[in-house]
C-alpha cells in the first residue's frame, strides 16, 4: 500500500504547490510511482500537470482531483496503485481540510521566511495534532545567513518538528514550474541539492512511521 503526504498551510503563497511538485518529480526520478491529488479549487497543480503533459507527452506520474470530501475515497484508490500520493490542499484551515490530514502518513507545512507566515501555521498544526498525525515544517524561500530566517526556524522549532532541509529564495523554482518541469530536471544546482535533501528527509520520516 502506498503512503500519503499532505501539504497544508492556511496562508496563500506559502509554496505548497512548489513543494508538492518538486518532491513528486524527485521521487519519480528515484523510481517511485507517484500520484498527485489536487484538492485546491485554484488548480495550480493541475495546470502544471497539463503543461508538463504538453511538454513531455508522458508526465511520469498520475494526477487526480477531488473536493474535500472526496479525498478519502481518492487516497484509498491511489494507495493501491502507487508508492506515494502527494495531496495539495487549499490555503485555508477548516473542516474541509480534515480528510486530507486524516489520510496523511506525513503532513508537510511550508513556511516562507516571515513571522506572519509562521503565525499562520497555528491552525494547521492544531488540526494535525487533533488527527494524531506527524507534521514537518519546511522553511521555504529562506534567505541563507539572514537573521530573519534563523529566527523563524527557531520559532518554528518551538511549535513543531522542522525539516533540516529548506528551500532557498531561488528564481529557478518559479521558472521550472512555468515550464511544466521541476528543479531536479533543470540540471545541477543548489536548488536541486535542496530538493534532494528534503526528499531524503521526507522518505526517512515516512519509514519511521
Amino acid at each position: 500500500m502506498g503512503q500519503v503526504i499532505t501539504v497544508a498551510q492556511q496562508k496563500g503563497g506559502s509554496g505548497k504547490t512548489t513543494l508538492a511538485i518538486n518532491l513528486a518529480v524527485e521521487f519519480s526520478r528515484q523510481g517511485l510511482k507517484i500520484a498527485l491529488l489536487d484538492t485546491d479549487p485554484q488548480g495550480s497543480l493541475g495546470r502544471w500537470f497539463m503543461a508538463r503533459r504538453d511538454r513531455l507527452g508522458d508526465p511520469g506520474m498520475d494526477l487526480s482531483t477531488a473536493s474535500a470530501w472526496g479525498v478519502s475515497y481518492e487516497c484509498e484508490k491511489l494507495r493501491k496503485t502507487t508508492d506515494l500520493v502527494i495531496v495539495d490542499t487549499p490555503p485555508k484551515v477548516d473542516a474541509d481540510l480534515r480528510p486530507a490530514l486524516r489520510e496523511a502518513d506525513l503532513v508537510l507545512v511550508p513556511v516562507a521566511s516571515s513571522h506572519v507566515d509562521l503565525w499562520a501555521t497555528d491552525g494547521v498544526l492544531d488540526l494535525v495534532a487533533r488527527e494524531h498525525r506527524r507534521a514537518l515544517v519546511v522553511l521555504n524561500r529562506a534567505k541563507a545567513g539572514t537573521r530573519l530566517a534563523e529566527e523563524v526556524a527557531e520559532a518554528a522549532g518551538q511549535l513543531a518538528e522542522v525539516a533540516a532541509a529548506r528551500f532557498g529564495q531561488r528564481v529557478v523554482f518559479a521558472e521550472t514550474l512555468g515550464q511544466g518541469l521541476a528543479v531536479p530536471e533543470a540540471g545541477k544546482s543548489i536548488a536541486a541539492t535542496e530538493v534532494s535533501a528534503l526528499a531524503a528527509e521526507v522518505l526517512a520520516a515516512l519509514q519511521e512511521g
